[in-house]
């Protein structure tokens, strides 16, 4: 100790006890999770904890029967088409169960260079009635996937007795570029051809 002090340039008898500086307070703050508990204690005995836990269930249950839609897209209304090329960048290599390269990180590969994509993605918005009434006419279930936008795919395959998909947080319109509705998605050799397609509405000439 003395050679700290000494080291500081002071002396054992400079080390003395200046008391307390400034005001100070007690801690009065509850510890938090007594606080915690005694809610949690108050809402089990009030019911409040089946409450909350069946708002959870209700709010779940609404979000998977009607999913919320996707913002920024509109009903088309004139005819636009372009190509989607769907190569990719291998961020990091792949290889097979044995260990063996299959693509190495950075090469661009296609998928459609391996796989054929056997169904049309067909992007409606489920609430319009027209929009679905045309799709279901058009495709059956082999030929294509009817994706919505908007509104209730388990209500519609109810109603309408086949399969239905939605873009959930329209990561595929985004990614696809689609901003109007409907609109098709189609293989078009080592590319997606993607159309978006006004109807008319009944009763139109």
């Amino acid at each position: 100790m003395g050679v700290v002090l000494a080291t500081c340039g002071l002396s054992s008898s400079d080390a003395r006890d200046f008391g307390v500086l400034g005001q100070t307070f007690p801690i009065v703050e509850p510890d938090l999770l007594a606080t915690i508990e005694a809610r949690l204690r108050h809402l089990e005995k009030s019911g409040g904890i089946d409450a909350a836990n069946a708002e959870f269930a209700r709010r779940a249950e609404q979000n998977i029967r009607r999913p919320k839609p996707v913002a920024g897209i509109a009903r088309a209304t004139q005819a636009r088409s372009w190509s989607f090329d769907p190569t990719i960048t291998v961020e990091n290599d792949v290889r097979d169960h044995k260990g063996n390269l299959i693509a190495a990180r950075g090469a661009r590969v296609n998928p459609l260079d391996f796989v054929t994509v056997s169904q049309d993605l067909v992007f409606v918005d489920g609430d319009d009635r027209e929009q679905m009434d045309w799709a279901t006419g058009a495709y059956n279930d082999s030929k294509a996937k009817i994706i919505m936008v908007s509104g209730s795919p388990i209500d519609a395959m109810t109603a309408r007795k086949r399969r239905f998909y939605f873009d959930q947080e329209g990561r595929l319109t985004e990614r696809f570029g689609i901003r109007h509705v409907p609109a098709i998605v189609t293989q078009d050799g080592k590319a997606m051809r993607v159309s978006e397609t006004p109807i008319k509405p009944k009763g139109a000439g």
